[in-house]
């Protein structure tokens, strides 16, 4: 459990338990025994409404499976004694919550249906004559918070669960492709040929319509709609081959299908167009097998530091590691002073060349440890994992003023002198990365503003 232990939740559990008497514990016992039917029912019934709900629940799986499900885990969390061992009702919970993220069952969905819940056991507990009004309100703050506190720990699972597949789905997708990028490509490409060869082969010889071999269903088609698009999720690319997977069989295959005898002009319009898809689609495929190695490795293809998406998962480690050991990291934003001037006056190759330089003395500056960023243009970060202040601080003013000996040489034999302004800013105890990003842009701002080529610390203490 990633909040709170196992003991800290039989423990709250036991509290609640201890907080009232024998007699309301069995009150509930036989209210649940009574209505567990009667309230399953409402449970999905009510989940169901969301109409989200019916992508992962039919009616069928309800009136079997789940439906007794949902009783015996009424049944299970209002049987618990104080003096029992709740480990046991506590890994139901996790066990259940584990279920829904892997069948990736929406947290609202259920907290919906705990909603619904508690509605129909106030309507049914308020119906009931047998008790008094203290014994209903007892009974109502008893019910409600053993419930919220079981979808409390199913929630914890289900985000623990869910988090370690986003990674093993991760890990797969850039596995996928990654192992041999020259050879796949070249496969892939040969593929898409021969699938293109044979609609022409067929074409040729009078086949047309249905006799033409579909390219979602060729062996370029069904790499790339399993494997290819999953390995290149997210780029404008992959969405550029499935529109055109898309075109060619859902418009241009039907057309010849539909159409009548063809004559020769728009058959050759017809084939034309077919080769038009097939080179485009082998472009965005080159592109996006180039952009591969250095993009989905995390790194900025022009200066091979880490890129800035990575950057929330790095943070959110850091701050984690930090609460749990009591250590401290510094961020280190950094800017390269009068940079538009290099680009103006001797051009972006300069510009680029200028960046490569600098990129690889912040590498070597850093320690193996640290993270070293490019956020974009010229600006760059360092996280700086497990540091001192003052040792920090040195290591800053060390980095700033070898970049500003050093010679930068661009691409024309010219060279050119720089500086760096950067913002420092050390971790204080908010759990929100952002905080400590917004205090070292803070320190580089009165850097610029100061006169440049300086290291600024924000809340040094």
């Amino acid at each position: 459990m990633s909040r709170f232990s196992s003991e800290q939740l039989e423990h709250e559990w036991k509290s609640l338990l201890l907080g009232v008497s024998p007699a309301i514990l069995s009150q509930i016992q036989i209210l649940i025994k009574q209505h567990a039917n009667d309230m399953a029912t409402h449970f999905y019934s009510y989940m169901l409404q969301d109409p989200v709900a019916s992508q992962f629940l039919s009616h069928d799986q309800v009136k079997t499976r789940l439906h007794n499900s949902m009783q015996n885990w009424l049944t299970t969390i209002f049987s618990i004694a104080p003096e029992d061992d709740l480990k046991a009702v506590v890994a139901l919970q996790v066990k259940v919550g584990e279920v829904h993220a892997r069948i990736d069952l929406p947290v609202h969905i259920v907290l919906r249906g705990a909603r619904g819940l508690k509605n129909r056991f106030h309507q049914l507990l308020s119906a009931s004559d047998a008790l008094d009004d203290a014994q209903r309100a007892q009974i109502f703050q008893l019910s409600f918070s053993i419930i919220d506190l079981a979808i409390e720990i199913m929630s914890q699972a289900y985000s623990g669960f869910h988090d370690r597949n986003a990674r093993a789905e991760e890990s797969y997708r850039l596995f996928s492709v990654a192992q041999n990028l020259v050879s796949e490509r070249e496969k892939q490409r040969a593929a898409l040929l021969d699938w293109e060869n044979q609609i022409m082969f067929e074409y040729a010889i009078g086949h047309s319509g249905s006799a033409l071999p579909a390219l979602g269903t060729s062996e370029f088609g069904l790499w790339f709609r399993h494997k290819g698009a999953h390995a290149f999720q997210g780029a404008v690319e992959t969405d550029e081959i499935l529109e055109s997977i898309k075109k060619v069989d859902q418009v241009l295959l039907e057309q010849f299908q539909t159409q009548a005898e063809p004559n020769q002009q728009d058959r050759v319009l017809q084939l034309r167009e077919l080769h038009v898809h097939a080179k485009a689609i082998a472009f965005h495929l080159d592109n996006l097998f180039e952009q591969h190695n250095e993009l989905e490795a995390g790194r900025d293809v022009l200066t091979r530091l880490l890129s800035r998406k990575y950057l929330p998962a790095v943070l959110n480690k850091e701050v984690q590691y930090a609460r749990r050991s009591a250590s401290v990291f510094g961020l280190a934003v950094i800017d390269i002073d009068y940079f538009k001037r290099v680009n103006d006056q001797y051009g972006h190759d300069a510009g680029d060349a200028v960046l490569q330089q600098v990129a690889a003395i912040l590498n070597n500056s850093a320690r193996g440890s640290d993270y070293v960023f490019r956020l974009g243009g010229e600006e760059f970060l360092i996280v700086l994992v497990d540091v001192k202040k003052d040792g920090a601080l040195g290591m800053l003013q060390s980095l700033r003023q070898a970049i500003q000996n050093e010679v930068f040489r661009l691409p024309q034999g010219q060279t050119v002198r720089l500086s760096v302004s950067i913002g420092l800013a050390f971790y204080n105890g908010h759990p929100d990365y952002q905080q400590i990003l917004h205090r070292a842009d803070t320190g580089l701002y009165k850097a610029k503003e100061s006169g440049r080529n300086q290291v600024v610390v924000v809340d040094m203490s």
